[in-house]
Parts: C-alpha cells; structure tokens; sequence
C-alpha cells in the first residue's frame, strides 16, 4: 500500500492548487453568491485539469478536489469527473467514451449524478425504468429531490431501482430540472423524470448492473470524501491564522491549552478523513476492491468532516457567527458534504452489511 502520489498527480494538484487560489477569492466568491464561477470552470478546463484526472486517476481527483476544497470554489469539478470522465471511461461503450469523454475533457459536457443512495435518502418516486423502446435503452419515471450542480449539468447519470445505469440528456422532453437551495452553493436542483428517453451506460451488452453501479457510487464518495478533506484543511488554516494573531490578555490565543487542543483533535480529524480518502482512491486505481474502503472514507468525511467545521468557526469566537466571513463558507461546505455523503449511522449500517457478507480472510 503507498499513497505517494505520482509526478503527474503531483503537478495536476499544484496546478489546481495555482487555479483555485489565484481565481477563488472570497471577494470573487461573495460576488457570485449562489451561482456557479463559469469563469474559473473555463480556466480549469483550458489548462486541461477534467482531462487530466483520466492519466492521474481517482486519487488524482482526490488530489484535486482536496485544492477545490480548500477554496470552496464554485465549479462542478468534483462531481462531473466523478459522474462523468471516470464512470462513462470505466463503463461507457467504445461509442459512449468517443462520442461523451472530448466533451468531459474539455468542459463542454458537464455530468451530474442522481444518485439518491449518496444522499442517504430516496425521492418520492423512485427512479424506474419503462418497457426498453430498443436495444441498450429505455424510458425513465421517477424523482430525486436534491441532485449536486444539477442546474449546469448536459448530461445525467441516472440509476434505476434495479441499479442499471442510464445516461440522459439534460434538455430531453421529459426531464425537469427545478433549481433548490442548500447549505452551500451547488448549484444544485430536483430532478423530475417523466418519460424521459435514456441510454444504457455500457450500451445494450452491459451487464453486471451492480458492480458498475457500486464502483460509480464508491468513486463519488471517495472524490467527495477528498473534497471535504480540503473543505476541513481549508477551515483549519483559517483558524490557525486567526488564533495565532488575535490576542486576548496579552497573549495569542493560540497560546491556550483549549485552543490548542481543538486545534489538534481537528488536524487529527482533517488527516483521518484524507488518509481513508487516499487509500480509496489507491485501491480503486490499483484494481482492488474499494467499496468498503469508500464507505468507510464518506464515513469519516461525515462524522468528523462536521466537528473540523464547527471547530473552525468556534475558534474565530464571534467573528465566526458572521455570516460573510470566509469560514463559514467552510462550514456551510463541511455540513452540506456532511447531508450529501449521509448520516454517520446509515453508512455505518451500510458498511456493517457489506462486511457481514465478505468471507473471512
């Protein structure tokens, strides 16, 4: 087992680090407000990052997502190579890659996953599947209520109740898309399916539904786990930043026993979610199975992701509370990640089920 990134992994997240940094301020991000930075995707894409993360893989995302975190930088990076590049490379049919991935590539398709499971809770209508009109496709019924970067999405990954994954075209007839407001700013909406036409990832030979499925969802949990691991590095820094400067009786804040305390229980905490993120990622790129290991990485993104938060805006003391401050944007990410990869309890039980079921070694 060895996380070392790669040099091309390392140069890809340096340059996301450069891009993120120099075009994510928090002046440029309260002027944007809820909308997504068209500006900063269109950077990220000419210097060839979405298409970077095909060689540099799924630890290479989470490289990169950790940089996006860091920032909070509005762009749907994250989830388009996850529900995109990567699922539609790993699964597409020879057809699907040529025809969807120069688009992924280069930023003029951006792909979104309806995926109720990582959300930990399912819509009123599940997504279901008609009777096939052909070969390798179908029409699709159902709703999911809160679907991340929905609103600038081009093109859906869709499963259904039976698992099957189904790519649709945002501007089908049939398919609405209603913008709805969350803890942070994803752009994100309600998907309406009624009838819409969809085709099979994999094209009609797919089979084996659900490990395409399980691997699609462990690779999103893993870049989201990645993301919140930058999201908490991010809200870290800040608080550092502020308690070593900010003096009270005299002395830094930081100087206190409880500040350092915090402090320290929150690196801690920063550094299990990124650990359990990267060897994810490595097992996913190795070939081995990374199912349990996402889960287990979401897990910690979840449950500790929201202590490193508030433990940010806490230590700021009430310059914390204020709402235009750029820690909170910090916390309103880490409990926004924390709602979308679900509640501690559900992944644990999830987890306990899938363990309960591999043979011992």
């Amino acid at each position: 087992m060895d996380f070392t990134p790669t040099d091309e992994q390392r140069a890809a997240a340096r340059l996301a680090a450069e891009i993120f940094g120099d075009l994510s301020t928090p002046e440029r991000l309260a002027a944007l407000g809820t909308s997504a930075d068209a500006d900063l995707w269109k950077a990220l894409c000419a210097a060839g990052l979405p298409g970077a993360v095909e060689e540099a893989g799924l630890l290479g995302l989470v490289l990169m997502a950790e940089e996006q975190g860091r920032t909070t930088a509005q762009v749907p990076f994250a989830a388009s190579c996850a529900y995109g590049l990567l699922a539609v490379g790993a699964h597409g049919s020879a057809a699907q890659r040529a025809r969807l991935l120069p688009g992924l590539r280069d930023g003029t398709e951006v792909a979104a996953g309806a995926f109720a499971r990582a959300v930990g809770s399912g819509g009123p209508r599940p997504v279901a599947a008609g009777p096939p009109v052909d070969s390798g496709r179908a029409r699709l019924s159902g709703t999911v209520p809160v679907v991340p970067w929905l609103c600038g999405a081009t093109v859906l990954l869709v499963p259904d109740a039976e698992r099957r994954l189904w790519l649709v075209r945002a501007d089908e007839p049939g398919v609405g898309v209603e913008p709805v407001a969350t803890t942070a700013p994803w752009s994100a909406g309600r998907l309406t399916l009624d009838g819409a036409a969809a085709e099979r990832l994999g094209g009609p030979g797919a089979y084996h539904a659900r490990h395409a499925h399980d691997d699609v969802l462990a690779v999103a949990r893993t870049a989201f786990a990645g993301l919140q691991a930058g999201v908490c590095a991010g809200a870290l820094a800040r608080a550092v930043a502020h308690t070593t400067t900010r003096e009270q009786f005299g002395r830094p804040l930081a100087t206190n026993q409880g500040v350092q305390l915090r402090a320290a229980e929150a690196y801690m905490d920063t550094e299990a979610i990124r650990v359990t993120a990267y060897e994810a990622a490595w097992r996913r790129d190795a070939g081995l199975d990374a199912v349990t290991h996402a889960l287990t990485a979401a897990w910690w993104a979840s449950e500790a992701g929201k202590r490193v938060v508030h433990t940010g805006q806490h230590l700021h003391g009430g310059i914390g509370a204020d709402l235009d401050h750029p820690v909170h944007r910090h916390f309103l990410w880490g409990r926004q990640l924390d709602a979308h990869l679900g509640a501690g309890a559900e992944l644990l039980e999830e987890l306990g089920a899938l363990l309960t079921k591999e043979p011992q070694a």
